[in-house]
């Protein structure tokens, strides 16, 4: 068994800690947190389980063998850094860190140490996104957007922008859907509380060749919207989250060119468009808990000296998006080029 302490028992720390106490591969040991009626509750569900105000105790126990991390995302960098250095494997909850610098510093200790460092980006897990990596890989075509919207009237968060607390489930499931990397960013967006970061946001991913992705996130909308639309040149994926049975929908729909381009010299010449319609497929998926599969994926890749899916090189990738995001946001949605993949010597 692997010995697992959790940090931060809050919003998602609960999810970890249930998920965390049903998998016979590990033995939650410790759950840490700063606010102690939290802990009792913690005590009162889970016996058995330590717990602590005082995060240094999960680093000195020889028994916790990996820290899973779901405190504030300003928190993550030292938090993880610290169970790094104290030798433990790492389980932080997304975005990685709230810094491309900090979230490369991060990839090379777990590197140096040959720890297993996983960030939790849950989606690519659930039997939706992975069903449509399927579809994208056989029958989609050539790939020509990827358009989002991902709306609620929200949670406010006092320490991250909409961008970093909604946008980055976008920013992940593209990282492992599309085969080719963002070259550069674009963002606008306006913050309508005072002394809040912005709340609604607009951004716009460009690929090295005809593909582009849109993301529309918002903490300010009368109702919640999760839907996904990625186009190719055969078919169409329509991903909705909220259905409850079938979230995937693939279109056997699109468009067809006749008509010859334009030679040099010559005026340009009238292309005929024509449209496809066939059949809406809607495929059966996985239903388990994409939490719980995530999860026993790290203790596997603990086990087996391997790299999770979602690792940190994931982790940072996304971040690295998401610090251009918030440069393109502050100059009124310039664009702003990315930086090759590279980690700190």
């Amino acid at each position: 068994m692997i010995g697992i302490g959790v940090v931060g028992y809050g919003y998602w720390g609960p999810n970890l800690v249930r998920n965390l106490s049903d998998l016979p591969e590990a033995k939650l040991r410790w759950v840490c947190d700063l606010q102690t009626e939290r802990l009792a509750g913690v005590r009162r569900r889970y016996p058995s389980v330590e717990i602590t105000e005082d995060y240094q105790k999960l680093l000195d126990d020889p028994s916790v063998d990996a820290i899973a991390i779901a405190t504030p995302v300003a928190t993550h960098y030292a938090m993880a850094m610290r169970a790094l250095k104290a030798g433990k494997h790492v389980f932080v909850e997304k975005p990685l860190a709230s810094s491309t610098e900090e979230a490369e510093r991060l990839v090379e200790e777990a590197a140096r140490r040959g720890l297993v460092l996983a960030v939790d980006h849950t989606f690519i897990h659930t039997g939706a996104v992975r069903k449509m990596r399927e579809i994208i890989q056989s029958s989609l075509g050539q790939l020509y957007y990827y358009d989002s919207v991902r709306i609620n009237l929200g949670l406010f968060q006092h320490d991250v922008n909409v961008i970093w607390d909604l946008a980055v489930h976008d920013l992940s499931i593209m990282d492992y859907l599309l085969p080719e990397k963002p070259v550069a960013v674009s963002a606008t967006g306006m913050s309508h509380v005072p002394g809040k970061p912005e709340n609604m946001a607009y951004l716009t991913l460009h690929y090295p060749g005809r593909m582009i992705a849109h993301i529309h996130v918002n903490w300010l909308a009368p109702v919640k919207v999760r839907r996904t639309l990625v186009g190719g040149s055969d078919k169409m994926i329509v991903y909705d989250d909220l259905e409850p049975s079938e979230k995937i929908k693939v279109y056997d729909k699109g468009i067809t060119l006749s008509g010859l381009p334009a030679r040099r010299g010559e005026k340009i010449r009238q292309m005929q468009v024509g449209y496809r319609t066939g059949d809406m497929n809607a495929p059966q998926l996985d239903m388990t808990e994409a939490l719980s599969r995530e999860l026993r994926e790290f203790l596997t890749c603990i086990e087996a000296s391997t790299q999770p899916l979602a690792d940190g090189h994931a982790g940072l990738r996304v971040v690295r998006v998401l610090d251009a995001a918030t440069k393109s946001l502050a100059r009124q949605g310039a664009v702003v080029e990315l930086e090759q993949d590279r980690v700190l010597a």
